[in-house]
């Protein structure tokens, strides 16, 4: 019945959700990296489910670094695992010049709890991706505020 990549995400269209429902904030920009076709294209329907544009869908970490400096995109969606450069390694890249930069990783593997702060990333979806998972997690990153202004806040509680 199903494509067999479609196995990997719960698509808005088979639920019969609308957008609308599930996105606080509307109109983000999303960048999606991933290294089959086939998962980028349905979390894009997915994403504009949530009432998102898609900047772009590529196909690897390296593409998605050009891809963030040629569209500063609100959010990023990035694989953790691709060939040549992973997920991980690509958020470490993207953050450490833009330390606003809001990425969630999305695999089908459940890495160690420290590779998503190690990497920089916001949070890590598991696949396959459930709407309303996906629409929490688009909106928290929505709400996040970027790190370099949450630290202070963070510092003064520390002390107290």
């Amino acid at each position: 019945m199903f494509p067999p990549d479609c196995a990997l995400l719960i698509l808005p269209s088979y639920l019969g959700l609308r957008g609308s429902q599930l996105a606080a904030k509307p109109d983000m920009r999303i960048l999606i990296a991933d290294d089959q076709r086939s998962v980028g294209t349905s979390l894009a329907e997915l994403v504009r489910a949530c009432n998102h544009d898609i900047v772009a869908v590529v196909g690897s970490g390296v593409e998605a670094i050009h891809a963030y400096s040629l569209h500063h995109p609100d959010v990023v969606l990035m694989d953790y695992w691709m060939p040549k450069l992973n997920g991980a390694t690509a958020c470490r890249n993207i953050v450490a010049k833009d330390p606003t930069a809001r990425i969630i990783l999305v695999s089908g593997w459940s890495p160690a709890n420290g590779i998503v702060s190690d990497s920089g990333a916001l949070t890590l979806l598991a696949k396959p991706v459930d709407l309303d998972d996906l629409a929490e997690a688009l909106n928290n990153a929505a709400q996040a505020l970027p790190y370099t202004e949450r630290a202070p806040a963070f510092q003064a509680s520390a002390r107290s």
